[in-house]
Formats: C-alpha cells, sequence, structure tokens
C-alpha cells in the first residue's frame, strides 16, 4: 500500500491528453506471453482488481458477481474482443474515472508522466449527466490553449466525426496522432459552435512558473501550477525558496484549469505552505481512513491567496481546501470542479493498464466536495469575452489586466494588513 500511494492518481479527466500518473506500469509483465494467448484471463485479472478494490462494495448497485459469470462465459478469439468486453463490463460500473487503456493508451500515460505532452493539450471529461465530452482545460502553450479552446467547452465533433455517445477512450485515440499532423475540433460554448484545426505537437511540460511583481507594496510572489505531475512538488519548493529570497511580501497561487494529478504531489505542496494542521482524509471501501497531516516543515508563513476556477479539480480541490479549512489562504474566483474521488493506476499483463476508483477523500474539516466543488471565499466570474482575451493573450495571465488576479490582489493587500497588525500585536 506504502508503494501504491505515491501513485494515486486525482486527475478530473476519464482520460486526459496531458500528464497523469502510473502505479505499478511493470505489473505482472513478465506474464505478457501467457495474457497474449489467454485473452479471457485477461478479462478476469480487470474483473478481480475491482472486485478487490473499487471503492462502493456495492459496485454502484451493480452484481459484480452476475457480471464475472456473464463476460467469462463468452469465448475470446483476440485481445480486441477482449479489450472491447472489458469496456463493456467497466461502463456497468457508471464511474467515467475507472477506465480501461489498451497497450498504446497505456504507453501515451506512461510517457505523459513523465512531463512531456503529445497532442493538442486539452483533458477531457464526459459529463456524468449528459454524456457529453468536456473541455476541463487546455494546457498552456500547447496547440490547444494558443487555438482559444477553453474549459468545459463541448465537444460535439472530431474531424468532422460526432461524439454523441463516444468513448473517452475513442475520443482520444482520434485527438491524438503523430506530431505535425492535423485534428479539426467542433466545439459547442453558450449555445455557439466554433471550430478549431489543431496541429498535434510534443510539448516538455513544466507544472510551475513563478514571478515577483511590484503589484503591491514590498512585492507579490506570483506561482501558477499548471498540473500535480511527479515534478510538481520540487518545482514547487525552488519556487517558494527563490520568492523568499527575493523578499515578498505575500503569495498568489494560481490553480485555475489545474485538473489534478498525483495525490502526494498535492500533499507535498500543502505541507511547503502549512505549519500544522489536517490536509487530506481518504476513505476506502472498508472505512479505512488515511489522514494526511503537515508536519512541521513550512517553507513560508506570509499571506496567501489562491485563484480556482471550475477546471481546479481534484488535487487542486485537495490543496485548496486544505489552506481554506486551516484558514492559511483566501480563495478568490468561482467554484471548483467537484471531484473528490481517488483513483489507483495500474499495468495489467499483457501491457493494458487499468485505472480504479478506490477511495473517497474529504477536506481536514470533512467535506466531501464531489460533485459539490469548494466555494471560493471572493467569487467573481469571467465573461466569455474576459476568458478569450486572456486565451488569446497568455502573458496576460497573473496581471492585473486579469480580472481574477486583479482581485486576488485586493485579499492579498487586506491579509497582508492583517498579517502586519497580528504581528505588531504579539511583540
Amino acid at each position: 500500500m506504502v508503494i501504491a500511494k505515491r501513485g494515486l492518481v486525482l486527475g478530473a479527466t476519464a482520460a486526459v491528453l496531458t500528464t497523469v500518473a502510473v502505479t505499478g506500469a511493470g505489473i505482472h509483465l513478465s506474464s505478457q506471453a501467457f495474457f497474449r494467448d489467454s485473452p479471457k484471463e485477461l478479462v478476469d485479472e480487470v474483473w478481480q482488481i475491482v472486485d478487490r478494490n473499487y471503492v462502493d462494495g456495492t459496485f454502484n448497485q451493480v452484481d459484480w458477481q452476475k457480471v464475472r459469470n456473464e463476460y467469462l462465459g463468452r469465448n475470446y478469439t483476440s485481445k480486441e474482443e477482449a479489450y472491447k468486453a472489458i469496456r463493456e463490463m467497466l461502463k456497468k460500473l457508471d464511474d467515467p474515472y475507472t477506465r480501461f487503456m489498451d497497450p498504446e493508451e497505456f504507453k501515451s500515460m506512461q510517457i505523459d508522466t513523465s512531463g512531456e505532452l503529445t497532442g493538442v493539450g486539452i483533458q477531457l471529461s464526459q459529463d456524468e449527466d449528459s454524456k457529453k465530452l468536456v473541455v476541463i482545460a487546455p494546457i498552456e502553450g500547447t496547440p490547444a490553449a494558443k487555438a482559444g479552446v477553453l474549459a468545459k467547452d463541448i465537444i460535439l465533433k472530431i474531424d468532422g466525426k460526432s461524439t454523441d455517445g463516444m468513448d473517452v477512450n475513442d475520443a482520444v485515440s482520434l485527438i491524438r496522432g503523430p506530431v505535425g499532423t492535423e485534428v479539426t475540433l467542433t466545439v459547442m460554448r453558450s449555445n455557439q459552435q466554433k471550430i478549431f484545426k489543431l496541429k498535434r505537437d510534443r510539448i516538455e511540460i513544466h507544472p510551475v512558473r513563478y514571478s515577483r511583481s511590484q503589484d503591491i507594496p514590498g512585492g507579490v510572489g506570483y506561482i501558477r501550477l499548471n498540473q500535480f505531475s511527479a515534478n510538481a512538488a520540487g518545482e514547487m519548493r525552488t519556487a517558494i525558496q527563490a520568492l523568499e529570497k527575493q523578499g515578498v511580501s505575500g503569495y498568489v497561487l494560481d490553480l485555475r484549469s489545474n485538473p489534478g494529478g498525483l495525490l502526494y504531489a498535492s500533499i507535498d505542496i500543502a505541507r511547503m505552505w502549512l505549519k500544522d494542521g489536517g490536509i487530506v482524509s481518504t476513505v476506502d471501501r472498508q472505512g479505512v481512513s488515511d489522514r494526511q497531516k503537515a508536519n512541521n516543515r513550512q517553507l513560508t508563513n506570509k499571506p496567501l491567496v489562491v485563484l480556482v476556477d471550475g477546471g481546479s479539480a481534484s488535487a487542486s480541490e485537495i490543496l485548496s481546501g486544505a489552506l481554506q479549512d486551516n484558514q492559511r489562504a483566501i480563495l478568490v474566483g468561482t467554484k471548483t470542479f467537484g471531484k473528490g474521488l481517488v483513483q489507483s493506476v495500474r499495468g495489467l499483463g499483457d501491457g493494458s493498464g487499468l485505472a480504479v476508483t478506490i477511495a473517497k477523500y474529504f477536506t481536514p474539516s470533512g467535506r466531501d466536495i464531489n460533485h459539490a466543488g469548494i466555494v471560493p471565499d471572493v467569487t467573481i466570474e469571467l465573461n466569455d469575452a474576459q476568458r478569450q482575451e486572456l486565451s488569446r493573450n497568455r502573458d496576460e495571465i497573473g496581471t492585473k489586466a486579469d480580472p481574477q488576479y486583479a482581485k486576488a490582489l485586493e485579499a492579498l493587500q487586506q491579509q497582508i494588513a492583517k498579517h502586519g497588525r497580528s504581528a505588531s500585536a504579539t511583540r
């Protein structure tokens, strides 16, 4: 369990076109030949993993034993037949986050985990109610972001093919492709259709960028965290330490459009901001709770404001929820995505992979934010024109031309004044 925890996935997406995390990528690879010749065994392996680990002991009111009898009662003449059966089997759980990846998809996930993106740079999710394909967020600097694709855009067509009823994995397969080739996405935004012709690319992704500005007296340290990948904590530590040396008066941490990632990246980063207090608790189907706390190793106690929006999901919600519950930061922006579930991702015998929802998580105060999201302390919406302007001019993000950042500066100045009064009172 200790090994597995390091790879727990908290991305908001049922399938992603960017960095996610993998646990046990090499598990059972020694049995590859066996599973190649026995596709039924692969079906049973997937069933067994779900049976042992799925977060809901009722399997979302599905007779899971009956499902096993149904799918193991079939004859499979190829891996492709087994893959199709596995996806059908998992779909019965009605859980977009529990999903099967064929070897190519799983390999792509492993490549993405290294911080290298192949594709157009968007994260996709299937809306649980409408079943439509929704953009969680475009990744900065990628073809999708440069073209103006926005969070909450609904993908209607991929290269002219309707996505109605399309599985997220199928959509990923259509959107991915060789670097330099093009894919056309037709999206719906505010009841208007938009068409984006995107050229696929390979991009090295750094999850953290930071800067110091004189937007407030004494200087503000601005840190933008795009995703909780394997190198996120290290880059966050570097950013905070550098800004501390520059003597900033306070910080704005930007988690907008951050879809999540590794559980332990969010915990490690929370400990950089918190001296003490709870961070998150995860509860599996046996009711076993694993509580993570701060460990007296914070890097700074200076005032902090966190920017969030509807694209801030999962690991972003763990971090922002912990900072809010411990009254360590003021949250500014709009309500977050609302994903309170944890997935474990592991390799299967033939090189394919499986993501399984294994636990729920709760903020330190016990909030279950699944579907509900986290409501910021200060709410400020961006209209479509403002969002498109920031999408076209990415350099304006985190500047006074960014309305949400400007509001964050107001909140930060108030916190700095309050912090100064508190420090004077204790002398």
